[in-house]
């Protein structure tokens, strides 16, 4: 028999009711999951998240879990149902008052809210979740490659929060069933398996995203902001997805030029527009930085639509030379009041199933447009 020193001890208690408690709160993490999931479009677009760089926490409002109580009363019947019933049914409902007339005061009482905590990092993993490269292709291998960790080995040493459980049982009931215990005790120290983990690597394509933005005087606050806030999220999305993923800012008005992450989001602009001027440096950057051989290429264009009428053709032509060495052209414009622009109009011929576009009215349609751009 092993000293008692040497015994690692098992639980017999029931544990039925402190699953209780586990369920219920997991049914409330499922509840304001689903309501991050439901409200996600319109959160994402909130002015605190966008200038926060992802290190904030918002509040938002959760229905409260009801506690529910039993009531005795004395009545001629029972309440014997034809037991169909499932978790989560209405069992009975109460007389409802009749609501107030118009600009009268109303008599019932209001649902019950709590302001729930929720960090950037939860909503970007329902949001990113979503989202992927499209049309990724394996490219020449060199810089692609990734450590990665992943747990493929026992041992019989390790530390103790890797303790695998089922090895440790399987390794106890043989030890035990060769001296004639049928039970899992004891479980001694010489029992106890660890997972470890070993470093693999792992090849990923390389990719380039080239974000383009009118900055011209056409482009208002509303503007701005629209096309700011759907590049802050791809900005994040691509970094915390990917490995090898580059982004490229390129602000345009008649002029375009590169610039850094900080002036893309910050700087302002007026002028006319001449949107050609971004896809021609775009197309030069791709061939002299970013070759076909080893790029995935993804040119992103926004603006509010506007364009210098002669300057039409040549945009036709420049996307025409993008889409034939990139994976995808996407083209959003911001037009609130759903007005028959240029550019929308122009390209609303091109006939390219690598070319997608978006037309974003509202706060909400950054969503739709994030994914629309990033899936396949």
């Amino acid at each position: 028999m092993p000293s008692e020193e040497n015994v690692v001890s098992v639980s017999h208690e029931d544990w039925s009711l402190h699953r209780k408690g586990h369920e219920a709160q997991m049914r409330h993490e499922q509840k304001i999951k689903q309501v991050l999931k439901d409200r996600l479009p319109e959160m994402i677009t909130e002015e605190a998240i966008v200038m926060s760089k992802g290190k904030e926490k918002i509040k938002i409002p959760i229905r409260s879990l009801e506690e529910y109580k039993i009531r005795y009363r004395q009545s001629d019947h029972v309440g014997q149902g034809n037991g169909e019933s499932e978790v989560g049914d209405v069992v009975a409902q109460g007389k409802q008052k009749q609501k107030s007339g118009k600009g009268e005061a109303g008599d019932q009482a209001g649902e019950d809210f709590q302001e729930v905590e929720v960090s950037i990092a939860e909503m970007e993993e329902l949001l990113f979740s979503e989202l992927e490269l499209p049309y990724l292709e394996k490219r020449q291998q060199d810089e692609l490659l990734v450590d990665d960790i992943a747990f493929t080995d026992i041992r019989r040493h390790g530390l103790l929060g890797n303790i695998d459980k089922r090895q440790t049982i399987k390794a106890a009931l043989k030890r035990n069933a060769q001296q004639g215990v049928t039970s899992i005790q004891p479980i001694t120290k010489e029992d106890l398996r660890y997972k470890t983990w070993t470093t693999e690597t792992r090849p990923e394509s390389n990719a380039v995203v080239i974000a383009m933005m009118d900055t011209s005087g056409s482009m208002g606050s509303f503007e701005k902001y629209m096309a700011r806030s759907f590049f802050f999220w791809m900005t994040r999305f691509l970094r915390t997805t990917y490995e090898h993923v580059e982004v490229v800012f390129i602000a345009h008005h008649t002029q375009a030029k590169e610039v850094d992450e900080e002036a893309f989001f910050t700087k302002g602009e007026s002028g006319g527009t001449i949107c050609s001027s971004a896809y021609e440096l775009a197309l030069s950057i791709l061939k002299d930085r970013y070759p076909k051989s080893r790029y995935n290429s993804y040119p992103i264009h926004f603006s509010d639509g506007d364009n210098l009428h002669s300057d039409n053709p040549r945009c036709l032509n420049y996307i025409e030379e993008l889409l034939g060495i990139s994976n995808m052209f996407g083209y959003g414009e911001v037009n609130q009041y759903g007005r028959k622009t240029t550019l929308m109009n122009l390209y609303k011929d091109v006939n390219h199933e690598r070319f997608r576009s978006e037309l974003m009215k509202d706060r909400t349609d950054i969503y739709k447009t994030l994914k629309s751009f990033f899936s396949e």
